[in-house]
């Protein structure tokens, strides 16, 4: 089974410990840092729509935007009832079109990682780089290799008392991608049901990224340390990445 199909009715709760504000707190100081108080915004790979949402109370105008259509559902669910809901679609990277451009995007939890393609991951950022309006920033985070390697022959669990998942990493050498197969198991009334799914991550450098957003014509290239405006420490998890659009002359 693909990702992210059978594990959207459970990925709210099994990763309860996702400080999504703390996320977004950060996007923040990046905005402030670039002088940016952007109107509209596209949250890219969005999956159940968590940072959207808080996009979009802050009084942003979001588009969600995910190639699972079980994920959007969630999405859509939570943000029932909002005054100014994101407007979610289903759409790959490689193929974003917006009906108009935006200030912001942002693309959280090593989503860009899923492009296993860097071919592929450079179309992406060349769409994202359309959408955006002059001036427009992109921030992103992604896993560094160091911590895709890291994962190999690694076993770990999730679970609550309504969901159980096992996963195993495996990293590959040859095609420097890390694949994790999760099995998992959902409990239905008083049966529990058993799934599987494959996840699979590139793990781009951050000499990589960065010549792919100046192939982008991206400008202004930053990279961070998990959730500090400073350089990214030796054998760092998670590194974020911004970029901007240069504005019309």
């Amino acid at each position: 089974m693909n990702a992210y199909h059978a594990l959207a009715q459970s990925y709210d709760r099994l990763t309860r410990d996702v400080d999504y504000e703390k996320t977004v707190a950060f996007y923040h100081r990046i905005l402030e840092r670039e002088g940016l108080r952007p109107r509209t915004a596209v949250d890219l790979a969005c999956g159940t729509g968590s940072v959207a949402v808080i996009l979009a109370r802050e009084g942003l105008r979001v588009t969600g935007v995910d190639m699972s259509e079980e994920m959007l559902t969630v999405a859509s669910q939570k943000a029932v009832g909002m005054e100014n809901p994101p407007m979610f679609v289903c759409q790959s990277l490689q193929r974003l079109r917006l009906p108009r451009g935006v200030d912001l995007a942002v693309c959280a939890l090593d989503s860009l990682d899923y492009i296993l393609d860097p071919q592929v991951c450079q179309e992406a950022l060349h769409r994202i780089y359309k959408a955006l309006n002059p001036g427009g920033i992109f921030i992103f985070d992604v896993n560094t290799p160091e911590k895709l390697r890291a994962m190999d022959d690694q076993i770990f669990l999730d679970e609550d008392e309504d969901v159980y998942c096992v996963w195993r990493g495996e990293f590959d050498e040859k095609t420097n991608i890390c694949s994790y197969g999760m099995d998992l198991f959902q409990r239905r009334g008083e049966v529990w049901h058993r799934s599987f799914e494959e996840h699979r991550e590139y793990a781009y450098s951050q000499a990589q990224l960065t010549e792919m957003l100046r192939q982008a014509r991206f400008t202004r290239i930053a990279v961070f340390g998990d959730g500090r405006l400073e350089a990214p420490r030796e054998g760092e998890q998670r590194i974020y990445l911004k970029a901007r659009k240069g504005r019309i002359l």
